[in-house]
């Protein structure tokens, strides 16, 4: 199943985000490593959210991400959220559905 993991930024979050990077990237390309984490990153323009595709048995996956990012503990983040995602289309779909 596919997790997203929504993150609500905060207005410094650019501003902040430098001293908490390289904690939070190395907690990122961990869980990727484990192939729990897909993809992951920052939405432009405006910079207010960001999402990480996660790959798991349930959403306690991305939940335990969250809770460990520092980004999240050092209030970059001011509000976090994961939601199923069913995806149907795409060669790396979870509940892949054809035409007909």
């Amino acid at each position: 199943m596919h997790y997203l993991l929504i993150y609500e930024l905060s207005a410094d979050y650019i501003e902040r985000r430098a001293a908490f990077r390289n904690r939070h990237l190395t907690l990122a390309w961990a869980a990727a490593e484990r192939g729990e984490l897909l993809l992951g990153g920052a939405l432009d323009e405006p910079v207010d959210r960001a999402m990480l595709l996660f790959q798991a048995d349930s959403p306690a996956v991305a939940e335990a991400f969250a809770r460990a990012d520092p980004y999240v503990t050092e209030g970059l983040v001011t509000r976090w959220q994961v939601r199923k995602w069913n995806t149907v289309a795409g060669a790396d779909a979870a509940q892949p559905v054809r035409p007909g």
